[in-house]
């Protein structure tokens, strides 16, 4: 049988105009391929919440993510891999992305100590004392039997210092070389890390690119640092990494930043974003978020959005919507989210056909310029509203 690291493959679909630039491409797996860009819908506990597996499908998404650390703690990566792995375990046969869980373990910042081996916590759930190395968190990876694997790195705020920026990128290194050693048939991205700090960043791609790994992910960004600051330090890394090979931009997943990630080349999102916003009643559009409890759609006869196939806009009006909310229905925080996933593959898909037609810079400059940012929306309001 062939192994999933000798099965895995990237191509590019397009020609960009260099390394910093809108691309296609296509992401094989023995589950099936991806047409790149790609948002990946988060499922960290083997469910994208509300939603079957179904209708995650039918809303357009090709492969998923799962979260290592979370699996680790429950139910346990070895009952799931007695079960028969997470995919028959959640019945997703497509492709899935695990992240190792990194970031939740260094945020549990009260109760972990970190040494050159791993980090040590202290659950989140029931306060037991863990032992997380880069070699647990690919057996726990291996275990689940997922497509695609993330490392342990070690993560640190945006504005972190360069001195600790520097000692995490050459800990993230090392402990890289621990997890492709310890699971070689895994295809396993490399993180790129070394906070808002360019010249780090561009060491640790360059590094990182000896290592040869089938993929590179970068992390650390979108952690609260100004926007401007978040794309100069990914087109400084970007501007290191090999062309053919895919790069993801870990837990971004705004409608805003897909349109400006993809226009800097970036292949691969997530974010938790669409799920909880749509169990809150708000939905994506063109426009912005629209906010489903406004008393102004109370008696409207219109779908939330007339452009969208998904499971809300094609059968149900905002009246019904505004209803579902208003009585904490359930079925209205499944069928928005319904609604942002399949919106959010909605995107990709229209700018994979704008730069497969050559025309994503227009895309995207029309695109900004009639959406809303849910923070620009509520300065305007206050502007209103003083």
């Amino acid at each position: 049988m062939t192994s999933p690291a000798a099965a895995f493959s990237f191509e590019l679909t397009s020609h960009p105009a260099g390394p910093v630039a809108p691309r296609t491409g296509r992401i094989t797996t023995p589950r099936g391929t991806i047409e790149t860009p790609v948002f990946m819908p988060v499922g960290t506990l083997a469910t994208v919440k509300t939603l079957l597996p179904s209708e995650v499908e039918a809303a357009g998404a090709s492969i998923i993510l799962v979260n290592a650390y979370h699996l680790y703690l429950r139910p346990g990566h070895a009952l799931v891999q007695r079960l028969g792995g997470i995919h028959h375990f959640m019945r997703w046969d497509r492709p899935i992305l695990s992240d190792s869980g990194g970031f939740q373990v260094f945020s549990l910042a009260a109760l972990r100590s970190i040494s050159e081996d791993g980090v040590r916590f202290r659950s989140h759930i029931d306060g037991s004392l863990h032992h997380y190395t880069p070699e647990l968190a690919m057996a726990v990876q291996q275990a689940l039997g997922v497509d695609i694997a993330m490392p342990l790195d070690h993560v640190l705020p945006g504005d972190a210092p360069y001195d600790r920026a520097r000692d995490a990128v050459e800990r993230t290194l090392r402990w890289y070389r621990r997890s492709r050693d310890a699971a070689p048939d895994l295809p396993t991205f490399a993180i790129i890390q070394g906070g808002t700090h360019p010249e780090l960043r561009r060491y640790h791609a360059r590094e990182a690119i000896q290592l040869r790994p089938p993929g590179y992910a970068i992390g650390g960004l979108s952690v609260g640092e100004p926007k401007h600051l978040m794309w100069a330090t990914a087109e400084a890394t970007i501007a290191e990494l090999p062309i053919d090979s895919p790069r993801y931009l870990m837990g971004v997943g705004s409608p805003e930043d897909l349109i400006e990630g993809i226009a800097r080349g970036i292949d691969m999102f997530d974010c938790v974003l669409a799920t909880r916003l749509g169990r809150n009643g708000a939905l994506f559009t063109d426009d912005g978020r629209l906010n489903i409890r406004n008393a102004a759609n109370r008696d409207r006869n219109d779908p939330p959005d007339p452009t969208c196939d998904c499971l809300a806009c094609s059968q149900f009006s905002l009246a019904y919507l505004h209803h579902l909310f208003r009585n904490n229905e359930l079925l209205g925080h499944r069928l928005a989210t319904h609604h942002n996933i399949r919106y959010l593959t909605r995107l990709t898909e229209r700018a994979r056909q704008a730069i497969a037609e050559g025309r994503y810079q227009t895309f995207r400059a029309d695109f900004l310029a009639r959406y809303r940012p849910a923070d620009e929306t509520a300065r305007l309001a206050q502007r209103r509203n003083p």
